[in-house]
Protein backbone atom coordinates (compact mmCIF):
# COMPACT_ATOMS: atom_id res chain seq x y z
CA UNK A 1 0.00 0.00 0.00
CA UNK A 2 1.36 3.39 -1.00
CA UNK A 3 2.17 5.72 1.91
CA UNK A 4 1.23 9.37 1.48
CA UNK A 5 2.29 12.24 3.72
CA UNK A 6 -0.66 14.41 2.71
CA UNK A 7 -4.32 13.52 2.37
CA UNK A 8 -5.37 12.16 -1.02
CA UNK A 9 -8.95 11.24 -0.08
CA UNK A 10 -11.91 13.43 0.74
CA UNK A 11 -15.33 12.35 1.93
CA UNK A 12 -18.57 13.99 0.93
CA UNK A 13 -21.91 13.18 2.48
CA UNK A 14 -25.33 14.75 2.34
CA UNK A 15 -28.76 14.23 3.80
CA UNK A 16 -31.39 12.75 1.47
CA UNK A 17 -33.94 15.47 0.93
CA UNK A 18 -37.42 16.19 -0.31
CA UNK A 19 -37.84 19.74 -1.64
CA UNK A 20 -40.84 21.75 -2.79
CA UNK A 21 -44.07 23.50 -1.88
CA UNK A 22 -46.22 21.11 0.16
CA UNK A 23 -43.42 18.65 0.86
CA UNK A 24 -44.04 18.82 4.60
CA UNK A 25 -47.50 17.29 4.19
CA UNK A 26 -45.91 13.98 3.17
CA UNK A 27 -43.78 13.63 6.30
CA UNK A 28 -45.92 10.92 7.89
CA UNK A 29 -45.39 8.64 4.93
CA UNK A 30 -41.65 9.37 4.98
CA UNK A 31 -41.29 8.51 8.66
CA UNK A 32 -43.33 5.36 8.31
CA UNK A 33 -40.86 4.12 5.70
CA UNK A 34 -38.11 4.48 8.33
CA UNK A 35 -40.01 2.27 10.76
CA UNK A 36 -40.86 5.09 13.16
CA UNK A 37 -43.93 4.72 15.36
CA UNK A 38 -43.37 7.05 18.33
CA UNK A 39 -41.97 10.41 17.28
CA UNK A 40 -40.98 13.55 19.20
CA UNK A 41 -41.21 16.90 17.43
CA UNK A 42 -38.56 19.37 18.64
CA UNK A 43 -39.28 23.08 18.08
CA UNK A 44 -39.17 26.52 19.72
CA UNK A 45 -42.05 28.62 21.13
CA UNK A 46 -42.08 31.08 18.24
CA UNK A 47 -42.28 28.39 15.58
CA UNK A 48 -44.85 26.51 17.66
CA UNK A 49 -47.03 29.63 17.72
CA UNK A 50 -47.00 29.67 13.91
CA UNK A 51 -48.88 26.38 13.84
CA UNK A 52 -46.31 24.65 11.63
CA UNK A 53 -45.27 21.98 14.20
CA UNK A 54 -48.91 21.07 14.77
CA UNK A 55 -49.38 20.80 11.00
CA UNK A 56 -46.40 18.45 10.89
CA UNK A 57 -47.79 16.47 13.83
CA UNK A 58 -51.17 16.15 12.13
CA UNK A 59 -49.51 14.91 8.92
CA UNK A 60 -47.56 12.30 10.90
CA UNK A 61 -50.61 11.19 12.87
CA UNK A 62 -52.56 10.76 9.64
CA UNK A 63 -50.15 7.96 8.75
CA UNK A 64 -50.61 6.22 12.09
CA UNK A 65 -47.69 7.65 14.09
CA UNK A 66 -47.86 8.62 17.75
CA UNK A 67 -46.53 12.16 18.07
CA UNK A 68 -45.68 14.56 20.91
CA UNK A 69 -44.35 18.12 20.62
CA UNK A 70 -41.53 19.61 22.70
CA UNK A 71 -41.70 23.38 22.09
CA UNK A 72 -39.18 24.81 24.56
CA UNK A 73 -36.07 25.00 22.38
CA UNK A 74 -34.01 28.08 23.19
CA UNK A 75 -33.34 30.34 20.20
CA UNK A 76 -29.54 30.12 19.94
CA UNK A 77 -29.29 26.95 22.09
CA UNK A 78 -27.31 26.87 25.31
CA UNK A 79 -25.82 23.98 27.23
CA UNK A 80 -28.64 24.47 29.75
CA UNK A 81 -31.39 24.41 27.11
CA UNK A 82 -29.89 21.31 25.49
CA UNK A 83 -29.84 19.50 28.82
CA UNK A 84 -33.46 20.52 29.47
CA UNK A 85 -34.55 19.11 26.09
CA UNK A 86 -32.65 15.89 26.70
CA UNK A 87 -34.21 15.55 30.15
CA UNK A 88 -37.71 15.93 28.67
CA UNK A 89 -37.06 13.42 25.89
CA UNK A 90 -35.57 10.94 28.35
CA UNK A 91 -38.89 10.68 30.20
CA UNK A 92 -40.26 8.54 27.39
CA UNK A 93 -39.05 6.27 24.61
CA UNK A 94 -38.87 7.47 21.02
CA UNK A 95 -37.89 5.69 17.84
CA UNK A 96 -37.67 8.86 15.76
CA UNK A 97 -37.45 12.65 15.94
CA UNK A 98 -38.64 15.57 13.83
CA UNK A 99 -36.92 18.96 14.10
CA UNK A 100 -39.15 21.86 13.02
CA UNK A 101 -37.62 25.33 12.91
CA UNK A 102 -34.31 27.00 12.26
CA UNK A 103 -30.87 25.81 13.22
CA UNK A 104 -31.72 26.10 16.91
CA UNK A 105 -34.41 23.43 16.70
CA UNK A 106 -32.48 21.19 14.33
CA UNK A 107 -29.28 21.35 16.39
CA UNK A 108 -31.21 20.69 19.60
CA UNK A 109 -32.87 17.66 18.00
CA UNK A 110 -29.46 16.30 16.97
CA UNK A 111 -28.25 16.57 20.56
CA UNK A 112 -31.46 14.99 21.89
CA UNK A 113 -31.10 12.10 19.47
CA UNK A 114 -27.47 11.54 20.49
CA UNK A 115 -27.91 11.96 24.25
CA UNK A 116 -31.01 9.77 24.53
CA UNK A 117 -29.57 7.04 22.32
CA UNK A 118 -26.14 6.96 24.01
CA UNK A 119 -26.51 8.75 27.38
CA UNK A 120 -23.40 10.50 28.68
CA UNK A 121 -22.35 13.84 30.08
CA UNK A 122 -22.75 16.59 27.47
CA UNK A 123 -19.07 17.52 27.72
CA UNK A 124 -18.09 13.99 26.75
CA UNK A 125 -19.36 14.69 23.23
CA UNK A 126 -18.45 18.38 22.84
CA UNK A 127 -15.53 19.20 20.57
CA UNK A 128 -12.06 19.60 22.03
CA UNK A 129 -10.63 21.56 23.82
CA UNK A 130 -13.90 22.42 25.60
CA UNK A 131 -15.07 18.81 25.76
CA UNK A 132 -13.66 15.33 25.19
CA UNK A 133 -14.78 15.02 21.56
CA UNK A 134 -16.13 11.51 22.07
CA UNK A 135 -17.73 9.84 19.04
CA UNK A 136 -21.22 8.28 19.18
CA UNK A 137 -20.99 4.58 19.96
CA UNK A 138 -23.14 3.63 16.97
CA UNK A 139 -25.90 4.79 14.62
CA UNK A 140 -28.56 7.19 15.88
CA UNK A 141 -32.33 7.03 15.46
CA UNK A 142 -34.13 8.53 12.46
CA UNK A 143 -34.20 12.34 12.53
CA UNK A 144 -36.16 14.29 9.92
CA UNK A 145 -35.29 17.99 9.73
CA UNK A 146 -37.94 20.48 8.60
CA UNK A 147 -36.26 23.91 8.28
CA UNK A 148 -38.47 26.99 8.58
CA UNK A 149 -35.66 29.46 7.86
CA UNK A 150 -33.28 29.66 4.93
CA UNK A 151 -30.14 29.88 6.99
CA UNK A 152 -28.10 27.37 8.89
CA UNK A 153 -28.25 24.48 6.46
CA UNK A 154 -28.28 22.39 9.65
CA UNK A 155 -30.62 19.95 7.92
CA UNK A 156 -27.65 18.72 5.86
CA UNK A 157 -24.78 19.01 8.35
CA UNK A 158 -23.17 16.71 10.95
CA UNK A 159 -22.76 19.38 13.66
CA UNK A 160 -24.82 20.97 16.42
CA UNK A 161 -23.81 24.24 18.06
CA UNK A 162 -24.62 25.65 21.49
CA UNK A 163 -23.65 28.51 23.80
CA UNK A 164 -21.80 27.46 26.96
CA UNK A 165 -23.13 29.98 29.44
CA UNK A 166 -20.42 29.87 32.09
CA UNK A 167 -17.61 29.91 29.53
CA UNK A 168 -19.31 32.66 27.48
CA UNK A 169 -18.39 30.94 24.23
CA UNK A 170 -20.03 28.75 21.62
CA UNK A 171 -18.88 25.31 20.59
CA UNK A 172 -20.62 22.11 19.66
CA UNK A 173 -20.62 18.46 18.71
CA UNK A 174 -19.38 17.25 15.35
CA UNK A 175 -19.70 13.76 13.93
CA UNK A 176 -21.10 12.31 10.69
CA UNK A 177 -23.70 10.30 12.64
CA UNK A 178 -25.39 13.52 13.73
CA UNK A 179 -26.42 14.28 10.15
CA UNK A 180 -30.25 14.11 9.84
CA UNK A 181 -31.68 11.03 8.18
CA UNK A 182 -33.77 13.17 5.85
CA UNK A 183 -34.53 16.84 5.20
CA UNK A 184 -38.02 17.96 4.20
CA UNK A 185 -37.63 21.45 2.74
CA UNK A 186 -40.82 23.38 2.00
CA UNK A 187 -40.38 27.03 0.89
CA UNK A 188 -43.96 27.81 1.92
CA UNK A 189 -42.85 27.59 5.55
CA UNK A 190 -40.58 30.65 5.16
CA UNK A 191 -43.10 33.12 3.69
CA UNK A 192 -43.88 34.70 7.07
CA UNK A 193 -40.24 35.07 8.14
CA UNK A 194 -39.61 38.77 9.06
CA UNK A 195 -37.06 40.75 7.03
CA UNK A 196 -34.57 40.94 9.90
CA UNK A 197 -34.62 37.16 10.34
CA UNK A 198 -34.40 36.69 6.57
CA UNK A 199 -31.35 38.94 6.43
CA UNK A 200 -29.54 37.33 9.36
CA UNK A 201 -30.23 33.75 8.32
CA UNK A 202 -29.30 34.56 4.72
CA UNK A 203 -25.94 35.92 5.83
CA UNK A 204 -25.32 32.59 7.53
CA UNK A 205 -25.96 30.89 4.18
CA UNK A 206 -23.59 33.29 2.45
CA UNK A 207 -20.81 32.82 4.99
CA UNK A 208 -21.22 29.03 4.85
CA UNK A 209 -20.72 29.25 1.11
CA UNK A 210 -17.75 31.63 1.18
CA UNK A 211 -15.95 29.95 4.07
CA UNK A 212 -16.21 26.46 2.62
CA UNK A 213 -15.16 27.79 -0.81
CA UNK A 214 -12.03 29.44 0.64
CA UNK A 215 -11.25 26.74 3.21
CA UNK A 216 -7.91 24.99 3.38
CA UNK A 217 -7.82 22.39 0.57
CA UNK A 218 -8.42 18.82 1.67
CA UNK A 219 -5.11 17.65 0.15
CA UNK A 220 -3.08 20.07 2.26
CA UNK A 221 -3.91 18.21 5.49
CA UNK A 222 -1.79 15.37 6.87
CA UNK A 223 -2.95 11.92 5.81
CA UNK A 224 -5.84 10.57 7.91
CA UNK A 225 -6.59 7.01 8.79
CA UNK A 226 -10.13 6.01 7.81
CA UNK A 227 -11.29 5.98 11.40
CA UNK A 228 -9.91 9.48 12.12
CA UNK A 229 -11.00 11.28 8.96
CA UNK A 230 -13.00 14.26 10.17
CA UNK A 231 -16.43 15.54 9.09
CA UNK A 232 -14.89 18.85 7.95
CA UNK A 233 -12.24 17.75 5.46
CA UNK A 234 -11.43 21.07 3.72
CA UNK A 235 -12.38 22.53 0.37
CA UNK A 236 -12.90 19.93 -2.33
CA UNK A 237 -14.28 19.83 -5.89
CA UNK A 238 -17.78 18.65 -4.96
CA UNK A 239 -18.27 21.19 -2.17
CA UNK A 240 -16.97 23.92 -4.47
CA UNK A 241 -19.56 23.06 -7.10
CA UNK A 242 -22.44 23.29 -4.62
CA UNK A 243 -21.03 26.52 -3.22
CA UNK A 244 -20.96 28.23 -6.60
CA UNK A 245 -24.59 27.26 -7.15
CA UNK A 246 -25.49 28.71 -3.74
CA UNK A 247 -23.73 31.99 -4.55
CA UNK A 248 -25.61 32.26 -7.85
CA UNK A 249 -28.97 31.85 -6.11
CA UNK A 250 -28.03 34.36 -3.40
CA UNK A 251 -27.00 36.90 -6.01
CA UNK A 252 -30.37 36.55 -7.71
CA UNK A 253 -32.71 36.50 -4.74
CA UNK A 254 -31.20 37.56 -1.38
CA UNK A 255 -32.17 41.22 -1.57
CA UNK A 256 -35.59 40.30 -3.02
CA UNK A 257 -36.36 37.89 -0.17
CA UNK A 258 -35.53 40.54 2.45
CA UNK A 259 -37.47 43.33 0.75
CA UNK A 260 -40.48 41.23 -0.34
CA UNK A 261 -40.99 38.24 1.90
CA UNK A 262 -44.01 37.10 -0.08
CA UNK A 263 -41.95 36.44 -3.21
CA UNK A 264 -42.19 32.64 -3.37
CA UNK A 265 -39.60 32.37 -6.16
CA UNK A 266 -37.08 34.31 -4.07
CA UNK A 267 -37.92 32.26 -0.98
CA UNK A 268 -37.44 29.07 -2.99
CA UNK A 269 -34.04 30.29 -4.19
CA UNK A 270 -33.01 31.07 -0.62
CA UNK A 271 -34.04 27.62 0.62
CA UNK A 272 -32.14 26.00 -2.24
CA UNK A 273 -29.12 28.21 -1.50
CA UNK A 274 -29.20 27.21 2.17
CA UNK A 275 -29.32 23.54 1.19
CA UNK A 276 -26.55 23.85 -1.40
CA UNK A 277 -24.32 25.83 0.98
CA UNK A 278 -25.01 23.24 3.68
CA UNK A 279 -23.88 20.50 1.30
CA UNK A 280 -20.71 22.53 0.76
CA UNK A 281 -19.72 23.53 4.27
CA UNK A 282 -21.15 20.38 5.85
CA UNK A 283 -18.20 18.58 4.27
CA UNK A 284 -15.57 21.25 3.63
CA UNK A 285 -16.04 23.17 6.87
CA UNK A 286 -16.10 26.82 7.88
CA UNK A 287 -13.35 28.91 9.40
CA UNK A 288 -12.54 32.43 10.62
CA UNK A 289 -15.93 34.23 10.47
CA UNK A 290 -17.61 31.38 12.34
CA UNK A 291 -14.78 31.15 14.88
CA UNK A 292 -15.15 34.89 15.54
CA UNK A 293 -18.95 34.64 15.64
CA UNK A 294 -19.10 32.39 18.67
CA UNK A 295 -17.59 34.86 21.17
CA UNK A 296 -19.50 37.73 19.51
CA UNK A 297 -22.73 35.89 20.30
CA UNK A 298 -21.56 34.42 23.60
CA UNK A 299 -20.36 37.71 25.16
CA UNK A 300 -23.18 39.98 23.99
CA UNK A 301 -24.09 42.83 26.31
CA UNK A 302 -27.36 44.66 25.61
CA UNK A 303 -28.03 44.20 21.89
CA UNK A 304 -31.60 43.09 21.13
CA UNK A 305 -32.37 42.72 17.42
CA UNK A 306 -35.82 43.50 16.06
CA UNK A 307 -38.18 40.55 15.48
CA UNK A 308 -36.19 38.24 17.77
CA UNK A 309 -37.07 37.34 21.40
CA UNK A 310 -36.58 40.48 23.49
CA UNK A 311 -36.32 38.98 26.98
CA UNK A 312 -32.53 38.73 26.76
CA UNK A 313 -29.65 40.21 24.81
CA UNK A 314 -28.57 38.21 21.77
CA UNK A 315 -26.74 38.47 18.47
CA UNK A 316 -28.44 36.16 15.95
CA UNK A 317 -26.00 33.60 14.59
CA UNK A 318 -26.18 34.84 11.01
CA UNK A 319 -25.43 38.40 12.10
CA UNK A 320 -22.56 37.36 14.36
CA UNK A 321 -20.97 35.36 11.53
CA UNK A 322 -21.24 38.19 9.02
CA UNK A 323 -19.75 41.00 11.11
CA UNK A 324 -16.11 39.96 10.67
CA UNK A 325 -16.50 38.43 7.21
CA UNK A 326 -15.19 41.39 5.16
CA UNK A 327 -12.00 41.61 7.23
CA UNK A 328 -11.61 37.82 7.37
CA UNK A 329 -11.68 37.51 3.58
CA UNK A 330 -9.10 40.28 3.25
CA UNK A 331 -6.92 38.12 5.49
CA UNK A 332 -7.48 34.93 3.46
CA UNK A 333 -7.24 36.59 0.01
CA UNK A 334 -3.51 35.81 -0.58
CA UNK A 335 -4.13 32.06 -0.25
CA UNK A 336 -6.27 31.92 -3.40
CA UNK A 337 -6.97 35.28 -5.09
CA UNK A 338 -8.79 33.65 -8.00
CA UNK A 339 -11.41 32.04 -5.75
CA UNK A 340 -12.01 35.26 -3.81
CA UNK A 341 -12.44 37.25 -7.01
CA UNK A 342 -14.68 34.61 -8.57
CA UNK A 343 -16.92 34.60 -5.51
CA UNK A 344 -17.20 38.40 -5.68
CA UNK A 345 -18.01 38.27 -9.39
CA UNK A 346 -20.76 35.68 -8.89
CA UNK A 347 -22.32 37.65 -6.03
CA UNK A 348 -22.29 40.98 -7.88
CA UNK A 349 -20.98 40.96 -11.45
CA UNK A 350 -21.74 44.69 -11.76
CA UNK A 351 -19.81 45.76 -8.67
CA UNK A 352 -17.26 48.51 -9.23
CA UNK A 353 -13.72 47.19 -9.48
CA UNK A 354 -11.71 48.15 -6.42
CA UNK A 355 -8.24 49.64 -6.73
CA UNK A 356 -6.76 46.73 -4.80
CA UNK A 357 -8.20 43.28 -5.66
CA UNK A 358 -7.96 42.26 -1.99
CA UNK A 359 -10.87 44.66 -1.34
CA UNK A 360 -13.24 43.30 -4.01
CA UNK A 361 -15.01 40.58 -2.00
CA UNK A 362 -15.14 42.71 1.20
CA UNK A 363 -16.66 45.56 -0.87
CA UNK A 364 -19.33 43.28 -2.36
CA UNK A 365 -20.14 41.84 1.08
CA UNK A 366 -20.35 45.23 2.79
CA UNK A 367 -22.61 46.60 0.05
CA UNK A 368 -25.00 43.67 0.45
CA UNK A 369 -24.99 43.88 4.24
CA UNK A 370 -25.75 47.59 4.13
CA UNK A 371 -28.64 47.01 1.70
CA UNK A 372 -30.34 44.35 3.84
CA UNK A 373 -29.89 46.07 7.21
CA UNK A 374 -27.10 44.08 8.84
CA UNK A 375 -25.39 46.07 11.66
CA UNK A 376 -22.28 47.99 10.65
CA UNK A 377 -19.60 45.82 12.20
CA UNK A 378 -19.16 44.58 15.74
CA UNK A 379 -19.59 48.15 16.93
CA UNK A 380 -23.17 47.93 15.70
CA UNK A 381 -23.94 45.21 18.25
CA UNK A 382 -22.22 46.94 21.17
CA UNK A 383 -18.54 45.99 21.07
CA UNK A 384 -15.61 48.42 21.31
CA UNK A 385 -11.85 48.10 20.98
CA UNK A 386 -11.62 47.34 24.70
CA UNK A 387 -13.57 44.11 24.10
CA UNK A 388 -11.15 42.75 21.50
CA UNK A 389 -8.91 40.76 23.91
CA UNK A 390 -11.95 38.86 25.24
CA UNK A 391 -13.25 38.24 21.73
CA UNK A 392 -9.87 36.93 20.63
CA UNK A 393 -9.73 34.62 23.64
CA UNK A 394 -13.11 33.16 22.69
CA UNK A 395 -12.24 32.76 19.02
CA UNK A 396 -8.97 30.98 19.80
CA UNK A 397 -10.98 28.25 21.55
CA UNK A 398 -12.54 27.32 18.20
CA UNK A 399 -9.64 25.09 17.19
CA UNK A 400 -11.85 22.85 15.06
CA UNK A 401 -12.76 25.84 12.88
CA UNK A 402 -9.45 27.65 12.81
CA UNK A 403 -7.68 24.54 11.51
CA UNK A 404 -9.91 24.82 8.41
CA UNK A 405 -8.65 28.35 7.67
CA UNK A 406 -6.46 28.47 4.55
CA UNK A 407 -3.58 30.09 6.46
CA UNK A 408 -2.41 29.92 10.08
CA UNK A 409 -4.42 32.17 12.39
CA UNK A 410 -2.67 33.63 15.44
CA UNK A 411 -4.10 35.71 18.23
CA UNK A 412 -2.68 38.89 16.74
CA UNK A 413 -4.35 38.06 13.42
CA UNK A 414 -7.71 37.71 15.11
CA UNK A 415 -7.15 40.94 17.02
CA UNK A 416 -6.52 42.74 13.73
CA UNK A 417 -9.64 41.22 12.16
CA UNK A 418 -11.81 42.28 15.11
CA UNK A 419 -10.31 45.77 15.11
CA UNK A 420 -10.92 46.15 11.39
CA UNK A 421 -14.49 44.97 11.95
CA UNK A 422 -15.54 47.66 14.45
CA UNK A 423 -17.08 49.27 11.36
CA UNK A 424 -17.35 47.64 7.93
CA UNK A 425 -18.28 50.69 5.90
Amino acid sequence: MTEYLNETVFTWGATPLKFGAGAVDEIGWDLAQMGAERVLIVTDPGVAASGVPQRVADAAKADGLTVEIYDQVHVEPTDASIRAAVEFASESTWDGFIAVGGGSSIDTAKAVNLMTTYPADLYDYVNKPIGAGRAPAGPLKPLVAVPTTAGTGSETTPVCIMDFLELKVKSGISHPRLRPTMAVIDPLLTLSMPPEVTAASGMDVLCHALESYTARPYDSFPRHRPETRVAYCGSNPISDAWTEQALTLLARSFRKAVLNGGDLAARTDMMLAATFAGMGFGNAGVHIPHACAYPIAGRVKEYRPKNYPQHEAMVPHGESVSLTAPAAFRFTFPTNPDKHLRAAAILDPRAAAQADPVDQLPFVLSSLMRDIGIPNGIGGVGYTESDIPDLVEGALKQERLLTIAPRPVRGEDLAAIFAESIENW
